[in-house]
């Protein structure tokens, strides 16, 4: 990092730190909500889709009330190291969790480093009350359980509500397994409300981590409408609506409301049943539909009603612009990669703080977004299961769908013939340039008419790359044999109850690898 950028992003956040801490005494600090749906797309909700088919009616006064950032982006198109960066402000190749961990694949031997600092660890020094109710998905085994990561309370499902074994955790047990997907929405709003009302007389952080609409979609009974079962998204967005207008309600019924920020965003963009909104791809993939999220705040007094802002920002800026508001000091040893963006929340006419915004796949950069052009240094790839005729797309099976056994949730999932974003446009490949001001939808490669902007962006991208490291590949966990030449690997239908990964049932036993390989034996 150059001498002149270093003493850009020092000044940048610190001061706003400092002159935070000056408008909020020790009794008044700012209370932090921040919810974070899990594959919620671009296009799933009416604030960011004028066509959107699902009612959001919370969500649409939420983004009347506050501010409505329609360029905001997450580092990866899937969900752990999203979650990661989101919590650190840091890319994940700084804090390392560049993959999703899953016990069900034996990848347990990972999570976020207690080295690295959270925004509940920033607050907790000025006495906030922290907790967390929902997903986690950043390690779980007990080196990297909330708890070790400045939270005081927790409930919920330690990674995916599709990986096995899928158990309700508190703090460190297991209190139910297997788990009624139904009620997780439901469950984790109650758990925020009663956190809430317990802490309204100090300053509180809860951070509110969705499982839905990530598959097995689930809704409780005042939700699930029967009459149309092809339509359970519909339902689970429905609720999850739902359970912000419950938070904004309580708030305000507690007077909290004016000393309230209230962030609502997604880990990536969705899956098989969701919507972009028009934007190219989805999960898994660096399109736009795999990167760009909704994002609301809101603030009553602090953001003004009906901000609605274009410039790019991301989630590594979620963390700086929470300490800034608290007056939390920044850390000073670590290159935190965000910046405080209250500015662009509180004018719609606001510019990024940003020279660029980098998107990720795997262990390598891939994206570089500057302005209104995005670069695709890497291939972004063919849409998922494309090698599929139609008939074995819509007869496709999920091996971690609804089993009536331990994955309970309805069986009328979405199938992989409801792709959510574009298919069509250029060819995929490397270095594909786009002005998403023009083609919001990447369907143009522009590179060939702009040579200077892609030699440019480039050449911006390559200094960032230089930071990124070559990560240690954690050891494995998976207790089968390895898969021969053209055949699957055959998920672990690992047995729950306790915070362990493995006990095999008796039906899968006969694929135990008997050759020890470092991992627990079942």
């Amino acid at each position: 990092m150059s001498y002149r950028r270093t003493a850009r992003w020092l000044i940048t956040l610190c001061l706003p730190a400092f002159f935070a801490a000056q408008l909020w005494s020790e009794s008044d600090r700012p209370n932090v909500v921040l919810i974070f749906a899990d594959d919620l797309g671009y296009g799933d909700i009416g604030p960011f889709n004028d066509d959107c088919p699902f009612e959001t009616p919370q969500l649409d006064r939420m983004a009347s009330e506050g501010a409505r950032l329609t360029s905001f982006y997450v580092p990866t198109p899937y969900c752990a190291p999203s979650r990661g960066t989101m919590l650190t402000g840091r890319y994940p190749f700084r804090h390392t969790v560049m993959s999703n961990p899953a016990p069900d694949a034996g990848k347990s031997n990972f999570g976020l480093p207690q080295s690295e600092i959270t925004i509940a660890e920033a607050l907790k020094p000025l006495g906030y009350a922290t907790a967390a109710f929902g997903k986690w998905h950043l390690g779980h085994k007990e080196d990297w359980l909330p708890r070790t990561q400045g939270f005081d309370e927790y409930l919920g499902i330690l990674y995916s509500n599709d990986m096995f074994p899928v158990q309700l955790v508190r703090n460190e047990t297991v209190v139910e397994y297997p788990v009624a997907q139904s009620m997780l929405t439901q469950r984790y709003t109650a758990a925020a409300l009663r956190f809430i009302e317990s802490n309204k007389d100090r300053p509180f952080f809860v951070y509110l981590p969705h499982a839905m609409p990530h598959k097995p979609l689930a809704a409780s009974d005042n939700f699930y409408t029967p009459e149309t079962r092809a339509d359970l998204y519909a339902d689970v967005i429905a609720e999850l609506d739902w359970s912000v207008g419950e938070i904004l309600s309580r708030l305000k019924e507690l007077h909290l409301d004016e000393r309230t920020l209230v962030i609502f965003a997604s880990d990536n963009g969705p899956y098989y049943g969701g919507l972009t909104g028009g934007l190219r791809g989805m999960k898994g993939r660096t399109w736009e539909g795999g990167l760009r999220v909704p994002m609301i705040a809101r603030m009553p007094g602090v953001i003004p009603p009906g901000v609605v802002n274009d410039s790019p920002a991301a989630s590594i800026d979620v963390f700086p612009t929470i300490c800034a508001l608290a007056g939390a000091p920044i850390p000073q040893d670590r290159i935190i990669d965000g910046i405080d963006i209250m500015p662009v929340l509180k004018h719609s006419g606001a510019n990024s703080p940003h020279d660029a915004i980098y998107g990720i796949q795997g262990s390598n950069l891939a994206t570089i977004r500057s302005l209104k052009w995005k670069l695709h240094v890497r291939n972004p790839g063919l849409p998922r299961f494309h090698h599929l005729s139609p008939e074995e797309k819509a007869h496709q099976i999920d091996p971690r769908g609804p089993d009536g056994v331990t994955i309970l949730a309805p069986y009328e999932q979405a199938k992989v013939d409801q792709h959510p974003g574009l298919m069509s446009g250029d060819i995929p490949k490397a270095m594909m340039l786009f002005d998403l001001e023009a083609d919001r939808g990447e369907q143009h490669d522009v590179a060939d008419q702009h040579p200077d902007v892609v030699k440019r962006l480039l050449a911006e991208f390559r200094k960032t790359e230089a930071e990124v490291p070559d990560l240690e590949v954690p050891e494995s966990g998976y207790l089968f044999r390895e898969p021969g030449p053209g055949e699957s690997r055959t998920l672990m239908r690992l047995i729950g109850g306790e915070l362990r990964y493995d006990r095999i049932p008796e039906s899968q036993k006969h694929l135990l690898d008997k050759k020890p390989h470092g991992s627990e034996a079942p």
